[in-house]
């Protein structure tokens, strides 16, 4: 595989994924709208990382990573540009997670029971090969979580390439791979954000992780 991770995005996520794959060898750049609120990130981050638009961090990464807020993920892959996503592995850690907030600890979602996020970006990208990973925990946990036993993370997608370049970016972050298929998939994984958050809104429990016993 090669080393080269495009980012798209900013945030929490954004960036500790960017940490994580600087940890294991990898250069990356992330893509924002507004460089600026990068610097501090960059400076700590050291070599091997960049920063700059969202076209310029998709056409960098020969793997990319999309990490925003679903509400924006479709507009961030038109500013990415179709021609640079094209025939690339994209991580998908988007929910689509509502502008109102959590009932009861339950978060809403803007999209119907028989959709997902996912299905309506492979759609608009189809030459894309989108791999949902990273969707079902929380930031802190994502790279190389410290439990008891390796947890499970969850992915789906169309292209078995891809699935195994997700793969091997799950071994290298300590997580066991638990492949549910094709793209619609992404229908029951997307919901498991609002099962993981519940603990959280309720309890302030955010240091927990999915597994899948056999």
């Amino acid at each position: 595989m090669n080393k080269k991770i495009g980012i798209l995005g900013s945030g929490m996520v954004a960036k500790t994924l960017g940490d994580g794959f600087l940890k294991h060898g990898y250069e990356v750049k992330l893509g924002t709208r507004t460089t600026s609120k990068l610097d501090e990130w960059l400076e700590a981050a050291g070599e091997g990382a960049s920063v700059g638009s969202f076209a310029e961090a998709a056409a960098y990464g020969d793997m990319l990573v999309l990490a925003v807020k679903g509400t924006v993920a479709l507009k961030v892959l038109e500013t990415a540009g179709g021609q640079n996503l094209a025939g690339k592995t994209i991580l998908d850690a988007v929910n689509p997670i509502a502008e109102t907030g959590p009932v009861n600890g339950v978060l809403p979602f803007f999209t119907e029971q028989n959709s997902s996020i996912m299905e309506e970006m492979q759609k608009a990208y189809p030459a894309a090969n989108f791999v949902k990973a990273f969707s079902s925990v929380g930031s802190a946990q994502m790279v190389n979580p410290q439990f008891e036993t390796k947890p499970s993370m969850f992915i789906c997608g169309n292209d078995e390439a891809a699935k195994a370049d997700a793969q091997t970016i799950l071994d290298q972050f300590g997580w066991e791979t638990e492949d549910m298929g094709s793209v619609e998939a992404a229908r029951a994984i997307e919901p498991l954000c609002m099962l993981w958050c519940i603990p959280g809104f309720r309890n302030n429990q955010w240091t927990h992780a999915f597994k899948l016993l056999k």
